[in-house]
């Protein structure tokens, strides 16, 4: 008897330290926690905001793509599963009991046959426990429970989207979340839309009786470069009116129609707006991990500078990677990996990365390690033979000093836009003195991009994009690509160098947490003609 109970100790035991071997450095659930404390402060009194997290997509079949949960939902709670709700209330509530509450969070119930299949399901008791909710109830609850969303001054969510999949299995899945929503609140189909039509909306209510026509030509020139809104049959309307007569009774439409939408209490801009105060600037614990991730991605582009030979595929280059990255403890990549030899480099967020040998091109390559749910972003441009031929170097230089100039400017105070004005100024520049362009005021399409954005729990993280702070982390990513058949010598043809890193910025000025990757043609050149662990990794001829 003694025997068998030992037994069963020591299998118990066994069994608590396997569960144990899976990571343990995720945000703590203070995080996010305070992330919610911080946001409830600046809701309006009498608002509640409703979140919902990510839906399942189906890949093919009877697959689904592996869930990923989105990023503001993830910072406001830490539960990382499909299907869930959360409910913050600026003030304290009473349930039927009497007891106070400001906040909700619904999951899905415990369900062992699904978990059987599936895996572990935290579950209501799991979401107090490990997340710390005080009150946390079923997703399935959630369209039980009817919350009189009519009785607040203000309703706030983030824009929904209208693609859930209804596969019927529960009444717990976002699809039936976000319909019980719809008709708790009495949510309309105007709410749903980007926030920048209803501003459209609005400006054409006030145009001035003498400006219509005016207008509708200038608003026609700027939605050139957002076919989407000329879908919208109020702005479709009013630009192809032919008459102010028609233009002045569509005006009249639109006052009345905003007039009715203004008596809703559900709002589409305060979320957005207020979390992504929040998101641009880091906290230490964020620091922690999204350090990690970039300084993973480093490593990455390290390892494949001294693998990287002619003979190579584009696939295998980023299969070097993305095996670092798991080496790591990386889950996911942060994006789709970009790997592009030659002229493929010249497509901004080419994805194919199907080129069976990337001979002596220059190759381009944009990836990321996403790592406890923040994401990096690296690029560097190296040439398949380890040296640069005198025209590769030429750009190569050109993009690195523009970059160390937009670096240069990452500093508290600074507008966002100085690291792009920097960079254009230079670019324009040396371009000109290797005449590719016939002078620096000369329009070109040879650097069409933006060289800054945040990055944080989404590679292109949300932000104000207003003066930089410190403990903001930007990406300073200026290029130059010459695709065949541009204007100018074709000894320039085919070559593209992007150029990525990622800067904290800091009081004591702009840290570049990617700087393990080498960055100048002397350093990069003798990192290549290293040995590489992967020389002797053969395996079987397949053909």
């Amino acid at each position: 008897m003694l025997k068998k109970l030992l037994f069963t100790l020591i299998l118990l035991n066994i069994c608590v330290v396997v569960s144990a071997q899976v990571p343990t450095d995720y945000l703590p659930a203070d995080f996010h926690k305070e992330r919610r404390a911080i946001l409830r402060s600046k809701m309006p009194k009498n608002a509640v905001a409703v979140v919902f997290s990510n839906p399942t997509r189906n890949r093919a079949n009877d697959v689904d793509y592996v869930f990923h949960q989105d990023p503001n939902f993830y910072y406001l709670t830490g539960f990382r599963e499909p299907n869930a709700v959360l409910v913050l209330f600026s003030e304290n509530q009473k349930d039927a009991k009497g007891n106070s509450y400001n906040e909700i969070l619904y999951v899905p119930k415990k369900d062992p046959r699904f978990e059987m299949w599936n895996g572990k399901r935290l579950g209501v008791e799991g979401a107090k426990k490990e997340l710390g909710f005080a009150m946390a109830k079923t997703s399935e609850e959630f369209v039980t429970d009817a919350i009189n969303f009519k009785s607040f001054d203000n309703v706030n969510i983030l824009k929904l989207n209208d693609d859930y999949r209804n596969s019927e299995r529960d009444k717990g899945e976002i699809y039936d979340l976000v319909k019980a929503f719809k008709k708790q609140s009495g949510y309309k189909n105007e709410e749903a839309k980007d926030p920048n039509i209803g501003y459209i909306h609005k400006a054409i209510a006030n145009v001035p009786d003498a400006k219509l026509e005016e207008v509708a030509k200038e608003l026609s020139k700027s939605l050139e470069n957002y076919p989407e809104y000329k879908k919208d049959p109020i702005i479709k309307e009013y630009i192809s009116a032919t008459d102010d007569g028609l233009r002045r009774e569509l005006k009249q439409k639109i006052k009345i129609k905003l007039q009715k939408n203004s008596e809703s209490n559900i709002d589409v801009k305060f979320l957005s707006t207020a979390l992504a105060e929040m998101r641009e600037v880091k906290t230490p614990e964020e620091l922690k991990l999204l350090t990690k991730a970039i300084r993973i991605s480093a490593i990455g582009q390290v390892e494949v500078m001294k693998a990287m030979k002619p003979h190579m595929s584009e696939t295998e280059i980023q299969g070097v990677h993305e095996f670092v990255y798991k080496k790591y403890g990386a889950e996911y990549e942060g994006y789709p990996s970009i790997v592009g030899a030659g002229n493929n480099g010249c497509v901004l967020h080419y994805i194919e990365n199907n080129k069976t040998k990337l001979g002596n091109e220059l190759v381009l390559m944009d990836l990321g390690a996403e790592y406890r749910g923040y994401t990096a972003d690296v690029t560097r441009t190296i040439p398949a033979n380890g040296k640069f031929s005198p025209e590769q170097k030429a750009i190569y230089e050109l993009v690195l000093k523009a970059q160390d100039a937009g670096i240069k400017v990452c500093k508290p105070g600074n507008q966002f836009w100085k690291p792009g004005e920097a960079t254009k100024q230079i670019i324009n520049e040396g371009l000109a003195a290797l005449g590719i362009i016939s002078s620096p005021s000369a329009k070109h399409s040879y650097f069409p991009h933006g060289t800054s954005h945040h990055i944080g729990l989404d590679v292109h993280d949300p932000g104000t994009y207003g003066a930089f702070k410190e403990n903001m982390v930007i990406t300073v990513e200026p290029g130059i690509y010459i695709p065949e058949g541009s204007p100018c010598d074709k000894k320039w043809w085919g070559i593209a160098v992007r150029i990525e890193d990622d800067i904290l910025i800091t009081k004591n000025g702009p840290v570049n947490l990617s700087a393990e990757a080498p960055r100048t043609v002397e350093n990069i050149e003798k990192m290549m003609a290293k040995k590489s662990i992967l020389n002797d990794f053969l395996l079987p001829n397949l053909d």
